[in-house]
């Protein structure tokens, strides 16, 4: 009886894994929008996936996407003439219907996009052209593909075949991942170093990106650009880490995004205004750009006032505090943390504007939906709690500061389909790091 209960346990646990369909880098699609033949990009297919932080990150986190200084791997331009082109009018309807604009905004929209290449094997929903609809699918896209990100920092289109993308909305840890069609397992995948992309809390003026070709540097890239404007910076130079306990999330996150640092955090996405007790490693300390910080937060049933357990903060720390005569590190006051001031994704970027990031609709397993729907905006609650201890935990990804509700990496809104069992093993997210990237040719257009 033991047995047979384990059998029947065991084949549940099957049923609630999400197929997956591995995306190598350079291999062509069955069916995409836009011919794969090179002339509207081309991906890195010398790129080894990097180790992540952890399985979520948001899309302003410094160094979450590479980009090179050779000409352009994205042709935006070509991009446009195709979908704007009256014989292609069908599939220009069912290219702004994922993405959730109307077909006479797509110029402008696309205009608003960034190229990049993926330094990590990514999760996203990617979509087919069959038979005048576009076809949902979830997909794992290799470290190297080329692809267009919006202005908080998702994924948004497939460069070399102009395939729409909109946000995995499902758990990562319960997926199976299909290596077929030619997408043959590459080298350097790891099931821990998959990554999923969740909006940055505010539009981005700017992505801070490592440079593909020279690791030890940055490209600061203006958002909308193709690299005609980008601005390098010394991505070996170490920035000291912040004192952040007696600040919410949002304003933690914020300071750290702007040195060039991540946020890392544990058990979830913590709430814009959970109060920060500590950081690991502790203030004063000199990280990289692009290395991370863990956020230790109040317990969730802890009033904003109540003192911290225990204090990973009182680290090293130097005569001159990073944060002494930065207004964005002060604690949060009685009118409540600062949410209205802006952020960046880079050490040196311009501050960027706030809005309502917007999210991916989730997939109900109908290959003719996929209209993206937006979040709503929340505010913080004032909290008056005086920094003295935290216990540090283990890293999960983090970014900039969010200003909208976190989302679970439970999936909410889609069942698992049942289908034939799938023979590869689930991916995770558990937490790696930051390596760097390896050089590589682009053939069209710049990432």
């Amino acid at each position: 009886m033991l047995l047979a209960a384990a059998v029947i346990l065991s084949g549940c646990t099957e049923q609630r894994l999400f197929a997956v369909r591995a995306v190598a880098a350079g291999v062509p699609s069955l069916a995409p929008f836009f011919e794969e033949d090179g002339s509207l990009g081309t991906d890195e297919t010398k790129l080894r996936p990097e180790q992540a932080h952890s399985g979520l990150q948001q899309g302003n986190t410094p160094g979450l996407y590479g980009g090179t200084q050779k000409p352009k791997v994205c042709d935006v331009d070509r991009l446009k003439d195709f979908l704007t082109d009256p014989r292609n009018r069908q599939k220009a309807r069912e290219w702004a219907r994922i993405v959730g604009i109307k077909p006479d905004r797509i110029e402008g929209y696309i205009d608003d996009l960034t190229p990049v290449l993926l330094r990590h094997d990514t999760l996203v929903k990617n979509h087919d052209y069959k038979k005048g609809r576009a076809v949902a699918f979830d997909a794992l896209l290799e470290a190297g593909i080329a692809v267009l990100v919006n202005d908080q920092g998702l994924p948004a289109v497939k460069c070399s075949c102009g395939n729409p993308l909109q946000s995995f909305d499902k758990d990562p840890e319960k997926i199976s991942v299909k290596f077929e069609d030619g997408n043959k397992k590459w080298d350097g995948y790891e099931k821990s170093d998959v990554v999923t992309v969740k909006p940055a809390p505010e539009p981005l003026e700017q992505i801070a990106l490592i440079d593909v070709d020279n690791p030890d540097q940055g490209i600061n890239r203006p958002v909308g650009s193709t690299g005609e404007n980008d601005e390098p910076f010394d991505a070996t130079k170490q920035h000291a880490v912040p004192r952040v306990a007696g600040m919410t999330f949002d304003q933690a996150s914020q300071r750290l995004s702007e040195l060039g640092l991540a946020a890392a955090f544990s058990d979830g996405l913590p709430p814009g205004d959970a109060a920060v007790t500590g950081s690991d490693p502790g203030p004063g300390t000199e990280l990289r750009f692009g290395e991370a910080v863990t956020l230790s937060v109040a317990d969730d049933g802890e009033e904003p006032g109540t003192p911290p357990k225990s204090d990973p903060s009182d680290g090293p720390t130097t005569d001159d505090d990073p944060t002494s005569d930065d207004p964005t590190s002060d604690g949060p006051t009685t009118d409540g943390p600062t949410t209205d001031e802006p952020t960046t994704s880079g050490p040196t970027t311009d501050d960027p504007s706030s809005s309502d990031p917007a999210t991916g609709d989730p997939d109900t397993g109908d290959p003719d939906t996929g209209d993206p729907e937006t979040g709503s905006p929340t505010s913080g609650e004032p909290t008056t709690i005086e920094p003295t201890t935290a216990v540090p935990t283990t890293p999960t990804t983090s970014s900039t500061p969010p200003t909208v509700e976190p989302t679970s990496a439970e999936p909410t809104s889609a069942e698992p389909t049942p289908s034939e069992p799938v023979t590869s093993e689930p991916a995770s997210s558990a937490p790696g790091s930051s390596g760097a990237p390896a050089s590589g040719e682009s053939a069209v257009g710049a990432a």
